[in-house]
């Protein structure tokens, strides 16, 4: 088990899916959790309810990872409830799909608020809070490095995006001691990607282990680069895809 015992952690998308999971992890294993939602706030209630079950604090924030204000509102919020705040996981995002041809200028610009402009977001809020050993994760795609088919150009677009802030904000805070990575996660088994889904049995076939990941998978890795034995590694990609851009 890493030890990540007072720790403080905000995760964004929280409610569900891997960030439900990214969340009752770093409770496994320690630290306690705020976490927004937009939405679901059943969802998040009952993730609270589990991170209090292992005996953690557990802070449930609604947001809009779509408006600046209601951003910098959580981070405020988060560090009020946690007494500070260790660890920022970037997990919010949604998906559209569709070519360039068709693109809807306003489902782009959403993408790109929620996608790539909320974690820039978000880590500007948080950085005045980190010390020396600080951490941000922030959860990409495998899409941002292989595209396999048709009608992913945006959303892969705005992954990709994250590879580059990773690695420059990893310069801008390394003097700090506070280390920046991203996780790379391929095919999860989700509510909004089922592993029983129609073009499942497709997603599988890109993959060298033939298999869907499992929510906690993604989380065992962002545990990990949170914790003290992950201090050497910065800047970096760890991609958690079953092997689909092997």
């Amino acid at each position: 088990m890493i030890d990540l015992s007072g720790k403080r952690a905000l995760v964004t998308g929280g409610s569900r899916g891997i960030g439900a999971s990214i969340v009752e992890a770093l409770a496994d294993n320690g630290a306690d959790v705020a976490f927004t939602y937009q939405s679901t706030a059943e969802k998040a209630a009952a993730v609270a309810r589990s991170v209090e079950s292992r005996g953690r604090r557990a802070v449930a924030i609604q947001a809009d990872n779509a408006n600046p204000q209601a951003i910098a509102r959580a981070v405020k919020d988060a560090v009020a409830a946690l007494g500070g705040l260790d660890i920022l996981v970037n997990s919010a995002a949604i998906g559209h799909s569709g070519t360039i041809a068709d693109l809807d200028l306003d489902d782009y610009q959403a993408l790109m608020d929620v996608n790539v402009r909320a974690p820039v977001l978000f880590a500007k809020a948080a950085i005045p809070h980190l010390r020396d050993g600080g951490r941000i994760v922030t959860i990409g795609s495998a899409l941002g490095e292989r595209v396999p088919f048709p009608g992913l150009t945006p959303y892969a677009m705005s992954k990709a995006a994250l590879t580059s802030f990773t690695r420059g904000l990893s310069r801008e805070l390394g003097p700090s001691g506070i280390t920046v990575n991203l996780v790379q996660p391929g095919a999860t088994d989700t509510d909004a990607n089922p592993a029983d889904g129609a073009a499942a049995d497709f997603q599988r076939s890109l993959t060298s282990l033939g298999r869907y990941g499992e929510p906690k998978e993604v989380a065992n890795a962002v545990v990990f680069l949170a914790s003290p034995a992950a201090s050497i590694i910065t800047g970096a990609t760890l991609t958690a895809d079953g092997g689909a851009i092997a």
